[in-house]
């Protein structure tokens, strides 16, 4: 074999010839040759695979369609099979008995002959690399339909006993094979629900059954009932995945775990409360292979995003980003601190708790039980000599005086606030206590902000909108009305199997970015009323979300409904 595949490095010029005999020659201990070129630090691994296709006549394939990937492979050979050996088969055209079995170690004999008899079909190989065999992997073994119901079934509430040493970890949603039911049930759910990018699983139990609810872009949809006596089951193998008692059913308790879905990894934020009928469970869930989004992709209009940016070189003051839980408010901050991170600058977070890892900045996680606080931590890390702090959220006098004071020391502090708008945050930093002189000297920018549902591209249809609901955006005016009635087209979603049929695919923000002026910071000082600010913002230019709302309608981003269910009618 040495010495075909030099032969073959020679004709075909893949690899150096003469390197490649004196790395064989160095190398001659016993073992297999391709594991032997596939560690060699001097050639690539697809290099080496295609070198081996080659010499043995077989097919190098540089991508693999998922779709090649046929129903008999995937349910004969198991997911963890596939992933272990690092191989994957796909359909021939033309004959509907052969498969091709896509390999990373081309010497591997033995595989070939285990999928032929797994699946019963005659195969023959090919070569890929390790990355391509894996993405495939994945995404075929993802689309293999799980039946819920008929795992449930399985289900019976005399295995109650026998659940402890059933529900040892399990690693990957994907390896159900052998697993006991109540394990391939939970799995399953969990599955369902990242195929359809739901952010949350509720299990809520009713008197005669347990409905599990999706939330799917900010909205919670019914999508399963399972028999009520599956119950104890379900919330025993989730307390156990989360490391919680579960014997302890009459108090509530908190969790993590971390699941695989592949090569994807995915945290869940675990909570059971006790209910008249039972304990109810909330899963939140954090794909980690989701990459953070960067500032261009948050939906903020383009002079908002300069804007933004521009406030992000400030050397110091303080920015606050307000919204409901849910609206997005992290995810900006995420987006701030990966825009600002440098070499030159020491970023630290505090965070409750910390939702993703950023690299380059040292984040920390808040321990209220330990006397770990807002507050102290933030005393602590202005000891660190930070260019940059993040507080995860201002509850209370002490965290706001803490955060106001280090802008005034010199330093650039992002945090969050619960309320409505962004002129709300300056009358709620008063009523909490703080010095209006304080506010008014420290406070650079509020950011309100709410998500919207994005219109789905695959069902999209033209709309024509009421006059009433113009009125609502406000573009109920005659002349507005009959421009937009020429220039304008509405959309909406009429729902498809990719949107789930509600018409909205994934979900963009609409903004309300108030930069504190010198008016402004006057009237801050006077405890002018939220009203009054508001009024002065929007002279300076300032949108206001329903407006932010209304450009994205008439770009065509979201709907109208959407932008009233999310924002409130603008009184000035």
């Amino acid at each position: 074999m040495k010495d075909l595949l030099i032969r073959t490095a020679k004709r075909t010029g893949l690899i150096d010839a003469e390197q490649l005999a004196k790395f064989l020659e160095e190398n001659s201990n016993p073992g297999r040759l391709d594991e032997h070129l596939l560690n060699c630090p001097y050639f690539t691994e697809d290099v080496v695979l295609k070198l081996f296709a080659e010499a043995l006549g077989w097919e190098y394939l540089s991508e693999i369609p998922s779709k090649a990937v046929p129903a008999e492979f995937i349910e004969a050979v198991p997911a963890t099979y596939a992933q272990n050996h690092y191989l994957i088969g796909i359909k021939n055209d033309g004959d509907s008995n052969e498969l091709t079995v896509v390999l990373s170690r081309p010497l591997d004999a033995n595989i070939l002959d285990n999928v032929s008899k797994m699946t019963g079909m005659s195969v023959k190989p090919a070569v890929s690399t390790r990355a391509a065999i894996t993405s495939v992997i994945d995404v075929a073994y993802e689309q293999k339909t799980t039946v819920i119901e008929e795992v449930a079934e399985e289900l019976d509430s005399q295995n109650l006993d026998k659940l402890v040493d059933e529900v040892a970890a399990s690693d990957d949603l994907l390896d159900v094979v052998n697993r006991p039911p109540v394990i391939r049930l939970v799995n399953d759910i969990l599955f369902r629900a990242l195929q359809l990018r739901a952010s949350d699983i509720h299990v809520h139990p009713y008197e005669s059954k347990i409905q599990i609810r999706y939330r799917i872009d900010g909205i919670l949809y019914d999508t399963l009932s399972l028999n009520r006596n599956v119950l104890p089951l379900i919330i025993s193998r989730i307390k156990v995945m989360a490391g919680m008692d579960i014997a302890e059913r009459r108090l509530p308790q908190d969790g993590r775990c971390s699941v695989r879905l592949g090569q994807r990894e995915v945290d869940l934020r675990i909570s059971t409360v006790p209910t008249s009928y039972g304990e109810r469970s909330v899963l939140r869930l954090l794909d980690k292979s989701t990459a953070l989004f960067g500032l261009d992709e948050l939906g903020l209009w383009e002079e908002d995003l300069k804007r933004l940016d521009s406030l992000l070189h400030r050397s110091h003051g303080v920015i606050f980003v307000t919204g409901p839980t849910g609206s997005g408010k992290s995810t900006t901050l995420y987006a701030c601190l990966n825009r600002i991170n440098s070499s030159e600058k020491n970023v630290i977070t505090i965070e409750d708790p910390i939702e993703y890892q950023l690299e380059g900045i040292s984040q920390i996680q808040v321990a209220s039980k330990k006397g770990m606080t807002f507050a102290t931590s933030l005393r602590h890390v202005l000891r660190q000599d930070p260019d940059v702090i993040m507080v995860g959220e201002v509850r209370d006098i002490e965290t706001a005086r803490m955060a106001i004071q280090s802008s005034l020391t010199g330093h650039l502090v992002f945090s969050t606030l619960h309320t409505n708008d962004s002129a709300g945050a300056v009358t709620r930093l008063l009523d909490l206590g703080l010095e209006p002189y304080l506010v008014s000297s420290s406070l650079i920018a509020v950011i309100a902000q709410r998500l919207v549902r994005k219109v789905c591209p695959n069902c999209r249809q033209k709309y024509e909108p009421t006059l009433h609901e113009l009125r609502e955006l406000g573009l109920g005016s005659v002349e507005a009305f009959s421009s937009i009635q020429n220039n304008v087209s509405f959309f909406v979603g009429t729902g498809c199997d990719r949107c789930f049929q509600t018409g909205y695919r994934g979900r963009t923000g609409i903004y309300e970015m108030m930069l504190v002026n010198n008016e402004i910071q006057e009237q801050i000082y006077k405890r002018e009323t939220a009203g009054t600010i508001k009024r002065n913002a929007l002279e300076s230019g300032m949108q206001t979300l329903r407006m932010d709302g209304t450009r994205k309608v008439l770009a065509g981003i979201t709907t109208i409904a959407e932008v009233l269910r999310v924002t409130q009618t603008d009184i000035i």
